[in-house]
């Protein structure tokens, strides 16, 4: 990597307050849901992407959405274009840095050429005066940056639902929905019709619709978009068996060729076998041709997933785990029961963004999983939940709850009680998960000191 001049340092110090300075889209998505989504507009972002010569026609797309497994999807899709020997641009949904969220070649994507994509949405964005948010000049910056690369296949993930997403800007090659569920919805009747309709928005006439586990009810709602070709788990593809290995997941996966690979997920999880199943289907589909073995097995053993069940410290086990629903919550829960044998007690730091329910995150982790002890926080985001109103949740459930004024003092106090047989959880929000890692690497630094 090729050191940067002062001069160079102050040109992405530059684009990255451009960024830090645009309206977070993260931040103002609050009463956004399915059926309610005032405010949501591609135009800006399809105007801009005209004046810069369209980009995003230039790039074969792997477009994913989903209520849980998209990120997962997307790094495993991600690793079976590299193996095979392709270059491969990634875009993730708001989590870490603007540099971990745009990936080229699996890793994150270098200040210098970051900074050139900013100054150039920037430039754009400003002659036609246009305000952009963060979300849509983030994603605009991915698109610029993958078609200068020039990369081979873009895999680009949703933000929030699909069809009126700053991201569904492009046409998908191949359009991915992993699973619908309760998320950004008011749960009012017909709620799963509305989010898988808003999910389907990304399903183009041109597109190969690869469904995930999706409810037989809501698989007419995919195909009316009318695409090209749909494929499903469980009809077209399969994950025929899930179990538990050293170091992850055995899984056998059934291919729309008939083919079948058994393989080793260094990943917990039952589900991560049909994470498997669909985002295979989605690399062959937009390779147009099975994969080998070989480049089968080497790519799902390189997958990782930060922030998904990701194991900080063996004794006491610290996990953390960006999971917000109840779906997630469910599936969290049923892996570390089946993952973990605690003879200990399970303490879980628990933050959540505002507009979430907290007893729906609650109630399945802790029927899969009982806690001992909840220990409720206040995320540093303006749109942090009360840590009380999650306290009131877990009281109300039958778990032993503190309020704690912050992630690091939660996790301090975790840590700082928890004996060696003990599992301490951090979950609630992606947004935690930065914060947890660098928390948790000064507890465990200043314990080695001791």
């Amino acid at each position: 990597m090729q050191s940067l001049s002062p001069e160079d340092h102050e040109y992405v110090r530059g684009a990255l307050r451009y960024l830090q300075g645009l309206v977070d889209h993260e931040l103002s998505s609050v009463g956004v849901s399915a059926g309610q989504i005032d405010g949501l507009d591609l135009g800006p972002v399809a105007s801009v992407l005209e004046a810069l010569g369209n980009p995003q026609h230039s790039l074969r797309i792997v477009h994913v959405t989903g209520t849980n497994g998209k990120g997962t999807v997307c790094r495993m899709v991600e690793s079976l274009v590299t193996v095979s020997g392709l270059r491969v641009g990634t875009y993730l949904s708001p989590e870490g840095t603007v540099n971990e969220r745009i990936r080229l070649d699996q890793r994150p994507v270098e200040d210098q050429i970051l900074a050139d994509a900013v100054w150039t949405v920037r430039g754009v964005a400003e002659h036609l005066e246009i305000a952009l948010t963060a979300f849509e000049a983030i994603t605009l910056c991915a698109l610029v940056v993958f078609a200068d690369a020039p990369v081979d296949v873009a895999v680009v993930e949703v933000g929030l639902l699909g069809r009126y997403d700053a991201t569904n800007i492009v046409d998908a090659d191949v359009a991915v929905i992993t699973t619908v569920g309760g998320d950004h919805t008011d749960f009012k009747p017909g709620w799963a019709e509305r989010v898988a309709s808003e999910k389907a928005g990304i399903i183009k006439p041109k597109s190969i619709a690869v469904l995930g586990d999706i409810d037989d009810a809501l698989v007419p709602v995919f195909a009316a978009e009318g695409p090209a070709t749909l494929l499903r788990l469980g009809d077209n593809f399969s994950c025929e068996e899930s179990r538990l290995a050293v170091g992850g997941r055995a899984v056998e996966l059934l291919t729309t060729s008939g083919d079948r690979h058994e393989v080793l997920l260094p990943l917990f999880g039952e589900h991560q076998g049909d994470n498997a199943a669909v985002a295979l289907t989605a690399a062959e589909a937009i390779l147009g041709t099975p994969l080998s073995r070989e480049v089968i097995e080497t790519a799902f053993a390189e997958v990782r997933t930060p922030g998904r069940i990701e194991l900080l410290a063996h004794s006491p086990v610290i996990v953390i785990d960006g999971g917000h629903n109840e779906h997630a919550a469910a599936a969290l829960g049923r892996t570390l029961a089946e993952s973990f044998t605690i003879v200990g007690r399970r303490i879980a730091v628990i933050g959540m963004l505002a507009g979430r329910d907290p007893a729906r995150l609650l109630r399945p982790l802790h029927e899969h999983f009982p806690l001992d002890l909840v220990l409720a926080v206040e995320m540093n985001s303006p749109r942090a939940m009360s840590a009380k109103l999650i306290a009131e949740a877990a009281e109300h459930i039958g778990i032993a709850t503190v309020v704690v004024p912050s992630l690091e003092i939660g996790l301090q106090r975790a840590y700082n009680q928890a004996e060696p047989e003990d599992l301490v959880l951090v979950t609630g929000s992606f947004r935690l998960m930065d914060d947890a890692r660098a928390t948790f690497r000064k507890l465990s630094t200043a314990a080695e000191a001791r």
